[in-house]
């Protein structure tokens, strides 16, 4: 029981640093500026449903795809780690993400920003991908595999909320809170990137050490 709560808190963990629903705050209130509470409520609600449909494809078709390009998990959770330092240290130095679309634009795409650039790739990237995937391959069995879908969708309804309450969010934590909020999601980040990298590694290096004696 404490090893089930224990991977679902670091399932918990790892997928709100990475969706980094707070990052996204200010892109979110940008891109919907011109609209009505009512229309950016279903822009928040469509990107948080999208950016769990994307999570829980990849996470179940992860063996098909292991199988299908000959990847190992072990490889996989060592780039997963490269990916998640890199991300950890640009939050860490508070750099949020930012969308270029030219003001022209805006009006033409208003409708599809709920999927990209909102859930594709800015709740849903590369890093939050390949957790999902690294995740869903650490489960042991189906009560942990479980776990990690209810910790998923715990993570996706704050993201709607805050994403929902975004504008009195950004005025209450003001720049500053901003940044230190992003700093610390960072250094979760790193921490966990580290875990990954090393929990890929050991095993690769512990084979070739085992070829290498054998021969």
């Amino acid at each position: 029981m404490n090893e089930l709560f224990t991977f679902g808190l670091l399932c918990f963990t790892s997928f709100f640093t990475l969706t980094n629903p707070l990052g996204a705050m200010p892109v979110f209130m940008t891109m919907t500026m011109e609209l009505d509470e009512v229309e950016r409520r279903k822009v928040a609600l469509r990107a948080s449903l999208v950016s769990f449909l994307i999570m829980m494809m990849f996470a179940i078709s992860g063996d098909f795809l292991f199988r299908f390009f000959g990847i190992s998990i072990d490889s996989l959770r060592i780039v997963g780690g490269i990916i998640f330092l890199i991300m950890g240290m640009d939050m860490l130095q508070a750099r949020l993400v930012k969308t270029k679309v030219k003001d022209s634009e805006v009006k033409n795409y208003v409708n599809d920003i709920s999927i990209t650039p909102l859930a594709i790739p800015m709740l849903c990237g590369p890093g939050t991908i390949t957790n999902a995937i690294v995740m869903w391959n650490r489960a042991a069995d189906w009560e942990m595999k479980t776990m990690m879908v209810l910790a998923v969708v715990v993570v996706i309804v704050l993201v709607y909320c805050i994403l929902r309450s975004s504008s009195r969010i950004i005025k209450l934590l003001g720049e500053t809170g901003n940044n230190v909020m992003m700093r610390l999601m960072g250094l979760i980040v790193m921490v966990i990137a580290v875990e990954f990298f090393f929990s890929g590694l050991k095993p690769i290096v512990l084979d070739i050490l085992g070829d290498f004696f054998q021969a």
